[in-house]
């Protein structure tokens, strides 16, 4: 399945900072909105700021535009304020993008924990992101800082505890 592009993606000025409060507000919403779709639908999770400028998702060769770094970095300020994205290092050089938060993750594992009868069950965390059962839910495949940050948000609400086990991490839920 092709990713479908928004039809700002296609309009020049999109990839102009605006200097007008109001239309650089819209602006950096399509434009975060334009990015957690793009990770999403890529499943990416990480992002190198300096690699950035050349992503299609930066870079639109078909009407030769790309957002410039520093307005990429805008954007990106714009996800960390919003919770979808964290510095992986001080110099701000590579970021996580969250596409969805891991209380958003933690919920829809749950969810499926539930509905499948498996309250009080031991997974390992290798089961949970990459085992058969999950084959078909939106969390498989999920790589693991992502699925052990998920489960914490649900070890915060007392719905799981992470327990340690001989061939690493794994989860009780409750």
């Amino acid at each position: 399945m092709s990713f479908e592009w928004p039809w700002q993606y296609n309009f020049p000025p999109f990839f102009t900072l605006q200097p007008n409060v109001d239309t650089r507000q819209k602006q950096l919403a399509a434009w975060c909105s334009l990015v957690l779709s793009y990770f999403r639908h890529r499943k990416l999770y990480t992002v190198d700021v300096l690699e950035a400028q050349e992503s299609p998702v930066f870079n639109n060769k078909k009407i030769e535009r790309k957002l410039s770094v520093e307005a990429i970095q805008v954007v990106f300020e714009e996800l960390r304020k919003k919770g979808n994205l964290e510095w992986m290092d001080k110099n701000k050089t590579r970021c996580l993008i969250m596409w969805r938060r891991p209380e958003e993750w933690g919920k829809l594992i749950y969810q499926w924990v539930s509905k499948n009868g498996m309250v009080n069950s031991v997974f390992t965390l290798y089961e949970l992101s990459n085992g058969d059962d999950t084959e078909n839910e939106e969390f498989h495949g999920l790589e693991d800082w992502m699925l052990l940050r998920s489960l914490q948000a649900l070890q915060t609400e007392g719905k799981a505890e992470i327990i340690t086990m001989d061939d690493g991490k794994g989860v009780k839920f409750f």
